[in-house]
């Protein structure tokens, strides 16, 4: 499955507005680590590893909370949110997931007024 040339075009936007406010062009990690740090408030001089995949992990089922597949069941004592899975994701190839998380993630930035 390719790319619908309007999602392609509204990540294409939104990796402008991105690139005109850090300098840099993201790619969809990057994109996810971002989520993650805006809803986790996570501040630190070095990130680790595990907690970057930490921060991604949290932005994924922040996006895919959106359309029901995971649901916010509370924050932990360092204020980190914590998600359970609700609903079956559907089963696709690399291309398709991809493309499911973009649309999530510019979803994400349009409720967010990005």
């Amino acid at each position: 499955m390719f790319i619908s040339d309007d999602l392609q075009q509204r990540w294409w936007a939104l990796e402008a507005k991105l690139v005109e406010r850090f300098g840099k062009k993201p790619d969809l990690e990057a994109v996810l680590f971002l989520i993650g740090l805006q809803e986790t408030g996570f501040m630190a001089e070095k990130i680790t590893k595990e907690e970057k995949q930490d921060l991604m992990h949290v932005a994924v089922c922040r996006v895919l909370s959106q359309s029901g597949y995971y649901v916010l069941e509370g924050n932990d004592p360092d204020h980190w949110p914590h998600y359970k899975q609700v609903k079956e994701l559907p089963v696709m190839i690399a291309m398709e997931q991809e493309n499911f998380i973009k649309d999530h993630v510019l979803l994400y930035f349009e409720q967010q007024g990005f």
